[in-house]
This record gives structure tokens, sequence and C-alpha cells, in this order.
């Protein structure tokens, strides 16, 4: 087995069962804590579930570095780092919309976010029971199809999911920049979980993906599966998907929803 097959087997199986234990969490009842803001919250299950994936992955891999959502980073030894969101959606989990997913991704490289390099990535609602994976030059996979960017968007425009940050002082701009890209979109999709969002591109569900603001465990194993899916994906800073911002959308409309956030990049 390659290294990059064996990556994936291992989040493949960490996603499902960290899935199932965030689910079976939320039937029996949720302890709520707030973060930086009052609607940016974190439930226990989120520390449980990160707590679960991290054992998991030490003992498959115990010279792995880790950078999780919930928890401190863990320098690599062996050149590759798990980068992890336990429960990706927290708000839809808590308000049980079925719109949350566990996202794991494997890179290679320094721990710089602007640097490293996905070589696995898998997004797992368990709500829905899917499952989107991907590995580096090995396609992005629903089950045993084949994964796909929308290749052209046509008259009426792309359909775009977004995001809105959680602190009221980028409320004004978020709005501003959905004014900008409004004339290109059919309509605009915000469900809550970057992670989902990306893997509707690599489906096809979606035309196109930006957001402002997102940090790397909810668009590493995302971002992947959009590329592998045939898409493209930049960003700021440098040109990369980072928290300057992050866009993924099949090649027919990826430059001209670039063009409008341009100045941001």
């Amino acid at each position: 087995m390659t290294l990059a097959a064996d990556l994936l087997d291992i989040a493949t199986r960490i996603a499902r069962d960290a899935g199932d234990l965030a689910a079976r969490r939320r039937r029996e009842g949720l302890e709520i804590a707030t973060k930086s803001v009052a609607a940016d919250i974190v439930t226990a299950a989120d520390k449980e579930v990160e707590a679960f994936v991290r054992a998991e992955l030490a003992r498959e891999r115990p010279d792995d570095g880790f950078f999780g959502e919930e928890s401190t980073a863990q320098e690599s030894r062996s050149g590759i780092t798990w980068v992890v969101d336990p429960i990706d959606g927290t708000v839809n989990y808590a308000y049980g919309i079925p719109a949350w997913a566990v996202s794991i991704a494997a890179v290679e490289g320094s721990d710089d976010p602007a640097t490293w390099s996905a070589l696995v990535g898998v997004v797992y609602n368990p709500v829905s029971g899917e499952m989107f994976r991907a590995s580096r030059g090995g396609g992005a996979w629903l089950g045993d199809q084949r994964l796909s960017v929308t290749p052209e968007v046509g008259a009426a425009g792309g359909l775009v999911a977004t995001g809105f940050g959680y602190d009221p002082a980028t409320h004004a701009p978020t709005l501003e920049r959905l004014a900008r890209v409004m004339p290109i979109a059919r309509d605009i999709r915000r469900i809550g979980a970057a992670s989902l969002d990306l893997a509707s591109v690599a489906a096809g569900r979606m035309d196109a993906y930006y957001e402002k603001g997102t940090n790397p465990w909810d668009h590493a194993a995302g971002v992947l599966l959009v590329e592998e899916a045939g898409g493209m994906v930049g960003g700021a800073p440098g040109g990369r998907p980072g928290k300057g911002m992050v866009i993924a959308a099949g090649p027919g409309f990826y430059g001209r929803l670039e063009e409008i956030l341009e100045p941001e990049l």
C-alpha cells in the first residue's frame, strides 16, 4: 500500500468513527460554551471528538504532527501533519441542522499552512452518511463515484456558496463583498460548514465557493477535494487558500469570481 493510500484509509476510518461519536453525543444532549464572540460556540462534543481523533492518529502514526481546532498543535517528526476539524458547522450541529461534518486532512511539508501540501482529505457528514475523500493524484470520490466540478457556467450565473464570520465587525464588508458577487451568481447558498461547501463544489452541487476568515482546519481537506475533482483553488495570502480568502470553482467560472474578489487577494 502506498503512503497516500495508507493515510486515506486511516483518515476515512477515523472520520467515520468520530462522526458516529459526534452524532451519538448530539442525541444524548449538548453542553455549549462560547469562544471568541457570543455567536461562536463550542460544544463538549467538539472537544471530545477531537481528543478521540487525536488519540487514534497517535496510535496509528505516533511520529506525525497534529493541528486541530480545539487543542494545541503537535510538531511532526515524520514530515506528515494531520489537520482536523472535529465538528465543522458547530452551530448547525447545536441547532439540529443536518449540515455538519468531520474534516480530516494529512499534509506534508512545514507546519506553515501557506507552504504545506495536502496528501489526503476526507469530509464526512454523519447525518447523510456521505464520505467525501481524495488523495493527491488519486481523484476525489463519494463512494464509488468519481467527483467532477462543474466545467462551465451558463448565462444565468453560478450557484455560489459562501459564509459569514461570527464577529459583527466583519458583517458590513461581507455584505459588500456579496453585493459584488451577486451579478455573476445564479443564487447564493450559505450552508454553514466550509468543508461541506468545498465538498459540494467538488461534487458539482455548487459551482463555486468563496469565504474570508476560515482557518486551515476548515478548508484543508475540502481544498484537496476540489483540486482532485478538476477545480481551481486560490485565495490569500500569496494566492493560496487561507484566512485572507478562499476561492474554489470549476475552471470555467473561477476567473470571473477571482476578478471580482481580486482587491482582497
